[in-house]
């Protein structure tokens, strides 16, 4: 069985969003200076590298990290290829197999982007009316593949419009090596007490070219090949 990480690595290289905390990755004791065991010291903001958007990120009183049930981040995802489009609309989505699909991941050519240590303004992100589509369809929650699902000079209108109706949205993926097609995805934030948002470890396991078994989260059992 084919398993794709699409988890960004956390570095100190990483690109963060302008106005976010970089991240800092830093010796706290260090077995070459005499320490017994080396520890590091991580300094990150919740919303750094692959990451999940809670609605409290946007709506006072909206559900938390730490709330957000697990049924809702392990199940089948469709991943889609979208090309040549500077914003993903109604239009786009329309012309693809998105109906009935809950975890939606757009690949887009956000890929080169990451890259550049220097963010940059010019990545492919979801339209207000796309946003609206995706409500909506029934879609519970979607990815893109860089920091943000919305443009940078943005108002928050497409945010809000997604978690004011418990859209969950994972952003910062790396989608470059997976084909298009359906999978199992298991997307685990940090449990964040009241969070906002937190880092996640994202993974696909499956496509059309390797069909296999469905994974069940209530056994231990996850082959691996």
């Amino acid at each position: 069985m084919r398993i794709y990480d699409i988890t960004i690595p956390l570095s100190e290289e990483l690109p963060v969003y302008p106005g976010d905390f970089p991240v800092v990755i830093a010796p706290w004791t260090s077995i070459a200076d005499g320490d017994s065991a080396n520890i590091a010291r991580i300094t990150i903001c919740s919303h750094s590298g692959t990451h999940i958007d809670s609605p409290r990120h946007f709506v006072e009183g909206g559900l938390t990290v730490d709330q957000i049930p697990m049924e809702r981040l392990i199940g089948k995802a469709k991943v889609v290829e979208i090309a040549g489009v500077a914003e993903i609309g109604q239009r786009e989505l329309e012309r693809l197999p998105v109906r009935g699909v809950e975890r939606l991941l757009l690949k887009t050519a956000n890929a080169g982007l990451w890259k550049d240590r220097s963010f940059k303004d010019s990545f492919v992100a979801l339209a207000q009316d796309g946003a609206d589509y995706l409500v909506e369809i029934g879609v519970k929650m979607v990815g893109i593949d860089y920091l943000s699902i919305e443009r940078s000079d943005g108002d928050g209108g497409v945010h809000r419009v997604l978690l004011e109706h418990d859209v969950l949205i994972v952003e910062g993926l790396n989608l470059v090596d997976v084909p298009p097609g359906d999978y199992e995805l298991i997307c685990l934030p940090l449990k964040v007490k009241n969070g906002d948002g937190a880092p996640v470890r994202a993974i696909l396991r499956g496509g059309a070219d390797h069909p296999g078994q469905e994974f069940d989260p209530h056994s231990t059992k996850w082959p691996l090949s």
